[in-house]
């Protein structure tokens, strides 16, 4: 994956822009020798904004972005002039993106939609000019308030596939070899396990003006829930998906056994996968005759719809794609088609992808303010010193 320019994860710092300082200023003018205070406010810091883009399909300009940190806004200057906002930092990402928060792997939020925006990190607030504060028996307020500082979080970004069919299987079941015979999907295919090393995406023509999606992973092993193999990389693709295919192949010596090892490392990585409608097919069956066929069919699991499949002949495929196109447009899997993210699992981390981080060090003023929240900010807590002079 390191040479590849698919990057479906990646882990950068962001920092919002701090709230710049109200000013302390004082009116004077020729005639007008004790105009009053008339500090103005000061400007908003830049936010980190997500943006959902249609055009982008991997996270790879990221790789190269680590660091995301918008402006501070300026401080308030006399005749209450507010000073200027922060410039905001706008992240555009690819749709289907999720982000969790890099020390704890909770969720925070998702891009699904192209122009979808997101505030990441949100900017802090201008400190207020010493004209709000002076009242009939304090005419001369000698102080201001300093601005909220900025916020700061390491964020990994994980892209999941949008697609309605979702291809799971061991390590050479044909799911390459299917997805090349009824799309323009080209990928790799060989006689070896792991060919496929990242997620492919393929359109698939149906009965001429109808189509829909499916998405190739590469193959899970027994134990991918918990980190074995590249399973657990790539098992979050499917999460997008309305419908998954189980792919087993004909010369397994248990096609049961193998698709409850599949249904089970599912469950594992995220129960709510489950839930979706499922279809098993039985692939190669090129091989296989008629009265085998029978034999095995009697084996199979009866709370999945099946079909044997050969992509190389094409037996069964058009009876896949109208089983296929059924399970995608049921009423029951459009109402169920909801998506709870897993927390970040931490065997799941890359390290080269985590590496990168280093601290940076706090301004003075940074660190005063660094333990301040809401609540602090808007009581009436005034630092003259680090109030800022018309």
């Amino acid at each position: 994956m390191a040479d590849s320019n698919f990057i479906d994860y990646v882990k950068i710092l962001c920092r919002s822009g701090k709230g710049g300082a109200g000013s302390r200023h004082f009116h004077r003018a020729k005639y007008i020798p004790k105009g009053g205070p008339d500090g103005g406010d000061g400007g908003r810091g830049g936010h980190i904004i997500l943006k959902g883009n249609r055009h982008l399909w991997t996270l790879l300009p990221l790789r190269y972005r680590r660091h995301v940190f918008a402006t501070n806004g300026q401080s308030g200057g006399e005749n209450r002039s507010t000073g200027k906002d922060g410039e905001d930092q706008i992240i555009e990402v690819p749709i289907g993106t999720t982000v969790f928060d890099a020390e704890t792997g909770d969720f925070l939020c998702e891009v699904t939609e192209d122009g979808e925006e997101v505030k990441l990190l949100r900017g802090g607030k201008g400190g207020l000019g010493n004209w709000h504060f002076a009242t009939a028996t304090n005419r001369a307020p000698r102080y201001a308030q300093p601005g909220q500082p900025a916020l700061e979080k390491a964020v990994v970004l994980e892209l999941k596939l949008l697609g309605d069919v979702g291809l799971v299987g061991f390590p050479n079941a044909g799911k390459s070899t299917l997805l090349s015979a009824i799309s323009a999907a080209k990928p790799k295919i060989a006689d070896y396990p792991f060919t496929t090393m990242e997620p492919s995406l393929g359109i698939v023509e149906y009965r001429g003006d109808k189509s829909f999606v499916m998405a190739d992973i590469p193959g899970i092993i027994e134990g991918a829930s918990e980190g074995k193999g590249l399973g657990l990389r790539f098992l979050r693709h499917i999460e997008r998906n309305a419908v998954l295919l189980f792919m087993v192949p004909a010369d397994s010596a248990d096609i049961k056994r193998d698709y409850e090892i599949l249904l089970k490392e599912v469950r594992e990585f995220n129960p709510e996968l489950a839930d979706k409608s499922r279809v098993l097919a039985i692939s190669k069956s090129d091989m296989l005759d008629d009265e085998l066929r029978e034999e095995i069919a009697k084996e199979l699991p009866d709370d999945v719809p099946t079909v044997f499949i050969s992509a190389v002949t094409g037996q069964g495929i058009t009876e896949l794609k109208d089983l296929l196109w059924r399970e995608i447009n049921s009423e029951e899997n459009k109402n169920n088609f909801t998506i709870t993210h897993r927390k970040l699992d931490m065997r799941h981390r890359v390290q080269e992808e985590d590496e990168f981080i280093f601290d940076q060090p706090e301004t003075e003023e940074e660190e005063d303010f660094a333990d301040w929240n809401d609540e602090d900010w808007n009581e009436e807590f005034w630092d003259e010193e680090s109030s800022v002079n018309g």
